[in-house]
């Protein structure tokens, strides 16, 4: 790690222009880590500019940290000579973003996801961190000026979101520790959980309501699932990504093994999957073509939920493939 954190720094530091994105769909630790890289590289001279891996539109819930303004579409920026690709397990991740990765000089990879393909030409990689933005920590740390309090607030919203508000049994001692040294530079814990957990609009609500009014128990009481669709989201006028936070929401139901929040999107479905008791829901993940972690994972499936549910159950705890 800490030769690779090295060569990163040394290629971040000569590079004329850097260009930094994350995944599709991006989530707390996604936004968090892009930006957290993106103001440290700007605060010490470096030309960088984030993009999105699709469009312009920066998800609602992430609006308020710093250097959200700085974003640019893929397609209206050149190929830089460093590109920088966070919290991305593979290339395909990046979307419209990819071409820019693959024009770069050089592509420095920063991730946390276990199994992640190496398609940069520097890589650092821990999958025992608990977010990305716990690796960006460590890498702004070695800069010349040390992070500012805008920086450490892209941070902790990185780390706070992947290890689910500090409950998840990815919270490490060492994760801890980090989030008290981005405490100890400015991150505002209070700020940040009313910003980003205490601040849903009535829309995403009202999603959370329909989709628990279809939460169903299942192989024998160890899987609790429950689902949305295009239409709830067009009814209620919700936002997509006001959708966030209903795999949590599944998860809170008692004595269940997995919890699992899909939604029907066009003609295929979203799965998100996330563990309670150790069951390794990522290789579950795998087998429909997604990833992700043991205890949290995603995937997209062609079909419907209908279609999906009995594949689904029966490789999870309980399951007849178990």
């Amino acid at each position: 790690m800490q030769a690779a954190l090295h060569h990163a720094l040394v290629a971040l530091r000569r590079a004329s222009s850097v260009v930094l994105c994350a995944h599709v769909r991006p989530d707390g630790d996604a936004m968090g880590s892009v930006l957290g890289l993106t103001l440290a590289l700007r605060e010490n001279g470096v030309a960088a500019v984030p993009t999105l891996a699709h469009g312009a539109h920066v998800p609602k819930t992430y609006s308020f940290l710093p250097g959200c303004g700085l974003f640019v579409p893929a397609h209206d920026l050149e190929a830089p000579q460093v590109f920088v690709a966070l919290d991305t397990p593979n290339l395909e991740r990046l979307g419209d973003a990819g071409k820019l990765a693959s024009a770069a000089e050089t592509v420095i990879v920063i991730d946390h996801h276990p199994g992640a393909d190496e398609f940069g030409a520097v890589t650092v990689h821990d999958p025992k961190a608990a977010a990305t933005g716990q690796l960006v920590w460590q890498l702004v740390s070695e800069f010349e000026n040390p992070p500012s309090s805008d920086v450490a607030q892209c941070c902790y919203v990185g780390l706070v979101t992947d290890t689910g508000r500090f409950c998840y049994d990815n919270t490490t001692a060492d994760a801890l520790r980090a989030a008290a040294e981005m405490v100890d530079a400015g991150a505002n814990p209070a700020e940040i959980a009313v910003a980003v957990y205490q601040s849903r609009s009535a829309a995403s609500l009202a999603i959370e309501n329909r989709a628990m009014s279809r939460l169903t128990i299942a192989n024998g009481g160890r899987v609790a699932y429950a689902w949305v669709n295009d239409a709830d989201f067009e009814q209620i006028g919700a936002l997509p990504e006001e959708a966030e936070s209903l795999p949590d929401a599944v998860r809170v139901v008692e004595g269940v093994d997995v919890a699992i929040l899909l939604r029907q999107a066009g003609g295929e479905v979203r799965g998100n999957l996330r563990s309670k008791a150790g069951f390794d829901v990522a290789s579950v993940a795998r087998h429909f073509g997604g990833g992700g972690h043991h205890a949290a994972s995603g995937f997209t499936f062609a079909g419907t939920i209908d279609d999906l549910l009995p594949q689904l159950l029966a490789l999870m705890p309980g399951g007849e493939s178990a």
